[in-house]
């Protein structure tokens, strides 16, 4: 089937713009393939041929996929769909007898023109934030140089040694070493002869990039196609797996110790296992490989020294720098002081100017009041000011004395009220702790002590003669004793029933303290059982438990005299601990005992 005529006149017109040309191509192409697809293979491969001989593939692979597609109509992804169908058009093509043309002219132009392609796109997608799209378009792009690579195996070495896939190998982007990666494991994979047509060259750059790759990431996709990969080239040939054992040592470990649990641990297993094996060495190794480390390290060692005497050239200018820019920052900072110097003493001067000048402005206006005063005033006059000064300059000497004084003061007083505080605080812990320790009054039925009869006539004595030298102007004397008297009458009905409560309270407190020796005895009497007359006794008599708690109070104070001084500190006074107790149980003798203490 030959090509549509009208599209080899699209093909060969010059009127219009390539931009626009390029679009209206890929359409025509689409079109056509499209209903050829569905024939035989044969017509498919008789119509690449047809497009081979009218220069529509020539025209596809060198002007149009080397435009700008940032102005043709659809962008990189007619450029991407263009690539696909030059790839696929040059895979299968029924060629007449213009073989040579074919292999030695277009197929390398169109793996030039596919790989300057995807170097484009891998470029945009790779700066900034990268366009949209466009790492996807760049995928297609070298699926359709795997592609061709898979209908033309001789075209790898061309791939290997282009400078677009050197940029490639050079990208540091993970995603670009999964695509290169795929790429080998892809051809391997369909055309396992393929290693046996590379050189040694070729095939030391899949490795190497393959190794390096697989050493530099963590993503499984990456690991897991750069294992297969090198599973498929060991598998091939022996040289092919001497060249890897040799060329990389630990693989083996690298591989166990990072790719296993990734989900393809059988061909890391087999990998291992293959380079594992016992192989000789080759027989140029002792000739090529020690020139080859030595040239590489001389390169690095020469790297290594041009990149420290790089470095060091370069800090010679910035320590300069730092250098001249503190010795300014010094100079400035002198100039700095130098001229606050100069203006410190200008405006002393300024002061001293200015003091001389009210100076004498004033003594100018005394004068002129002296003038007009009479003679006789101008002594008064002149000390009266004098005295006016004299007060003024004590205010400002004192005023200044005072703030002088001030901090100190206040520290003082801050000291003053802070020692206050603690001595109050103190006393108070003291005298809850006395309150704490008291012993308990052991005659708590005497009241408190009055005054007697010689202090109450020396007290009424006072009181006359304090009433008879100072009379009082409000009250007469008459209204006085009558006062007096009312006084003396209400004090005397107030003692009277104090007695009278105080009788009271003592005979309540006496019966609580029969009570509770009645209650100590029962609780200590024995069983009626193993009771005595004796016993019996006790209860019968009322002097009885007196006596027995008299001798427990002095049975304690003797123990308590046996005992060594050091067990005594701390104690104001030697009290018996039933006392305690009982005077603790009972809150009406506490409170007795209480007021007692108050009026002592």
């Amino acid at each position: 089937m030959d090509a549509d005529a009208g599209l080899r006149a699209l093909v060969a017109s010059t009127n219009i713009k390539p931009e626009q040309k390029v679009p209206q191509v890929l359409l025509k192409l689409q079109d056509i393939l499209n209903r050829i697809s569905v024939q035989d293979d044969r017509v498919l491969g008789a119509f690449k041929n047809s497009l081979f001989s009218h220069g529509i593939l020539q025209y596809c692979a060198g002007d149009a996929l080397k435009l700008n597609y940032a102005k043709v109509e659809g962008g990189y992804a007619t450029a991407t769909q263009l690539a696909e169908i030059l790839s696929s058009c040059c895979v299968g093509v029924d060629l007449g007898g213009d073989t040579e043309a074919f292999h030695r002219r277009l197929l390398p132009s169109v793996t030039d023109s596919l790989l300057s392609l995807a170097s484009r796109l891998m470029n945009r997608a790779l700066v900034g934030n990268g366009q949209p799209g466009m790492f996807r378009f760049f995928r297609k792009v070298m699926g359709s140089v795997c592609w061709l690579l898979k209908g033309h195996g001789h075209l790898a070495t061309q791939v290997l040694q282009s400078d677009h896939y050197e940029r490639m190998l050079m990208s540091e982007e993970e995603r670009v070493g999964a695509v290169c990666v795929s790429l080998w494991q892809q051809l391997l994979t369909a055309n396992s002869e393929l290693v046996a047509g590379l050189g040694k060259g070729s095939l030391s750059v899949i490795l190497d990039d393959v190794v390096y790759r697989m050493a530099h990431t963590s993503n499984p996709v990456v690991g897991g196609a750069a294992i297969r990969t090198l599973l498929l080239v060991a598998r091939q040939q022996e040289s092919t797996l001497q060249l890897i054992i040799h060329r990389f040592k630990g693989l083996e470990g690298m591989i166990g110790r990072e790719w296993r649990g990734r989900g393809f641990d059988e061909e890391v297993d087999q990998l291992i296992k293959l380079l594992h094996r016992e192989v000789p060495k080759p027989a140029d190794h002792t000739e090529t490989w020690p020139e080859e480390c030595v040239r590489a390290a001389c390169v690095i060692q020469a790297a290594w020294r041009s990149y420290q005497t790089r470095r060091r050239v370069k800090s010679l200018p910035r320590a300069v720098r730092s250098l001249q820019r503190s010795f300014r920052e010094r100079r400035r900072r002198r100039a700095q002081q130098a001229q606050a110097v100069c203006w410190e003493e200008e405006l002393r001067l300024q002061l001293c100017v200015r003091r001389q000048r009210a100076r004498r402005e004033f003594h100018q206006k005394q004068l002129q009041l002296l003038q007009l005063l009479p003679p006789g005033q101008v002594q008064q006059y002149l000390g009266e000011v004098e005295r006016q000064a004299v007060i003024r300059i004590q205010r400002v000497w004192r005023g200044h004395r005072e703030r002088r004084n001030f901090q100190q003061r206040r520290n003082t007083h801050t000291q003053h009220r802070a020692a206050v505080v603690l001595q109050r605080a103190v006393l108070r812990f003291l005298k809850r702790r006395r309150a704490e320790k008291a012993p308990p009054s052991l005659s708590s039925w005497i009241g408190p002590r009055g005054l007697t009869d010689s202090q109450r006539a020396e007290l009424k004595k006072e009181v006359e003669e304090h009433i008879a030298l100072h009379p009082s102007s409000v009250v007469s004397l008459e209204g006085s004793r009558e006062l007096h008297a009312q006084t003396q009458a209400l004090l005397l009905q107030h003692l009277q029933g104090r007695e009278a409560e105080m009788r009271e309270h003592t005979h309540t407190h006496a019966l609580l303290a029969q009570i509770n020796t009645d209650l100590e005895l029962l609780l200590n009497a024995p069983s009626l059982s193993v009771a005595t007359v004796t016993d019996c006794g006790v209860f019968r008599s009322r002097s009885a438990p007196v006596a027995a708690r008299a001798r427990q109070s002095h049975n304690a104070l003797l123990q308590a005299g046996r005992l060594p001084w050091w067990k005594m500190l701390g104690d104001g006074d030697i009290t018996c601990p039933e006392s305690d107790s009982a005077h603790k149980d009972h809150p009406l003798e506490a409170e007795f005992n209480s007021l007692y203490l108050g009026g002592s």
